[in-house]
């Protein structure tokens, strides 16, 4: 992954923050909306794009666009800084491939302490019955 085109790929849109502020919220443009097109990414290989699409199954469009959006500060240029990091955050962790499971089986010593215990808990639980003098 070259994040350096990745960042190229990007759209930045920004549109008039909503929530309490007063006249200032009314007048600036700071909250960022951050577009990409996972479809048309040439930074991607066409395995990490299969690997985005399942793991941002529910953050993708119909189209397999990611969109973000950041109003957290009222400065326009943070909330860039905020989102293209997130973005990035996003893409390193899903991009990670799980291990694959080797498949164990428990040593024959444990398999034997583990029936001795049964042992001793069944004969422990049987002597707390009341006796049969039939």
């Amino acid at each position: 992954m070259n994040t350096e085109n990745i960042l190229k790929e990007l759209n930045f849109k920004a549109t008039r923050s909503s929530g309490p502020g007063g006249q200032h919220v009314n007048k600036t443009s700071s909250k960022i909306e951050l577009t990409f097109y996972l479809e048309n990414s040439l930074s991607l290989s066409e395995s990490e794009k299969a690997l985005l699409k399942v793991k941002l199954v529910s953050k993708l469009t119909k189209e397999n666009v990611l969109i973000l959006f950041c109003e957290e500060t009222r400065s326009q240029h943070r909330n860039k800084e905020i989102s293209i990091k997130r973005f990035l955050e996003l893409l390193k962790l899903n991009l990670i491939r799980p291990k694959k499971r080797q498949k164990t089986k428990p040593s024959k010593g444990a398999l034997k302490r583990r029936v001795e215990t049964k042992k001793r808990i069944s004969i422990k639980k049987a002597l707390r019955k009341k006796p049969n003098f039939d």
